[in-house]
């Protein structure tokens, strides 16, 4: 049974920084017909927003960046941020604002696409969990879902 699975801008960043590390070859290398990802258009713009911080904290050039993070939009279906209905945003606003309001549109799409949303934002998942959300998941949860 393939998994639909909502990644967030750190997964992206962990990618970008360097495709070599176990979350960048996972995202990179995934089976479409055993997982298939999915984010919000908002991804691009945040990754656009601090790419010259990624560029510079991987050591790698521009070019490098961004072969990588190509390959990486290939392997995941955009949802325009509009069609999410304003319903789902409500309770994302809810969830996140004391932890990174910036992450609603990601809790969001998981809230409307009913599905789990991957993070390597640490304080995002904990803050997730203490409020009672499950549908966030981390790298070591998702390769246990897969294996299932």
């Amino acid at each position: 049974m393939r998994r639909v699975i909502i990644v967030d801008s750190n997964i992206l960043w962990s990618t970008a920084y360097r495709a070599t590390s176990d979350i960048g070859q996972f995202l990179l290398l995934s089976d479409p017909t055993v997982v298939s990802f999915y984010a919000p258009e908002y991804l691009k713009e945040e990754i656009a927003k601090h790419f010259p911080k990624v560029v510079a904290l991987s050591g790698q050039s521009e070019a490098q960046v961004s072969t990588v993070l190509e390959a990486a939009y290939r392997k995941i279906t955009f949802i325009s941020d509009a069609q999410i209905p304003f319903e789902y945003f409500k309770p994302a606003i809810r969830l996140v604002r004391d932890i990174d309001i910036d992450d609603v549109t990601f809790v969001a799409l998981a809230e409307y696409m009913d599905e789990l949303l991957w993070t390597g934002d640490s304080q995002l998942y904990q803050g997730l969990k203490r409020k009672g959300y499950n549908k966030a998941i981390n790298f070591t949860e998702l390769k246990k879902l897969l294996r299932e």
